[in-house]
């Protein structure tokens, strides 16, 4: 359906370029859109290509472990159902660890092979778990500690300072996971 609305709404525009005798500003437009939406896929795939490298280099050597046993208390208070030494807790952190950096598209695999790994150890399949809902909570609501992403698009934009919106998104970010966590375990209560 959204596709439809987004060709009707690039067909109408067109028409009415042509009917007013702009086609040559539509035209020159799209080659620029164009243009700029290369140069800001090159310019992410960097930062993007920069932070995954770190990632696995953490999962492959013991900082993802050391990184675990710091978060331990905060997985265990949010996760009181996952056994220690389940392999969704370790998908888990590498899923709120790319989400630290900013980036989603790499935190994403991890989420998958948590909520699979969630599944595994939930005893009603039919229904969503507490850990599952938590999971899918955080994950959507995202703790940026680096907000690479928007940094780098900022950047590849011109911003003078792309950094700038960092303690903006910290206030933002920390405000949004207390209350996602909070609101999670009140519904969780309520429901029982």
């Amino acid at each position: 359906m959204l596709n439809f609305i987004w060709a009707g709404m690039l067909l109408t525009g067109i028409f009415l370029g042509f009917i007013n005798g702009r086609l040559d500003q539509i035209t020159n437009t799209i080659f620029d859109s164009s243009k700029n939406a290369v140069n800001l896929s090159v310019a992410l795939l960097g930062a993007i290509s920069l932070w995954s490298g770190i990632i696995n280099i953490a999962e492959k050597s013991d900082i993802l472990k050391n990184l675990s046993r710091m978060l331990e208390p905060v997985i265990n208070f949010l996760f009181p159902s996952i056994p220690k030494d389940h392999n969704a807790r370790k998908s888990i952190v590498m899923n709120l660890t790319a989400n630290f950096l900013g980036l989603g598209n790499a935190a994403t695999p991890f989420g998958i092979k948590a909520m699979k790994e969630l599944q595994d150890i939930n005893t009603n399949k039919n229904e969503c778990s507490y850990a599952m809902s938590m999971f899918l909570i955080l994950n959507s609501v995202g703790f940026q500690l680096i907000p690479s992403t928007m940094i780098s698009i900022r950047s590849s934009m011109g911003a003078k300072n792309p950094s700038d919106i960092v303690y903006v998104v910290w206030i933002v970010s920390i405000v949004a996971v207390f209350f996602a966590v909070v609101l999670t375990r009140l519904m969780n209560k309520l429901w029982r």
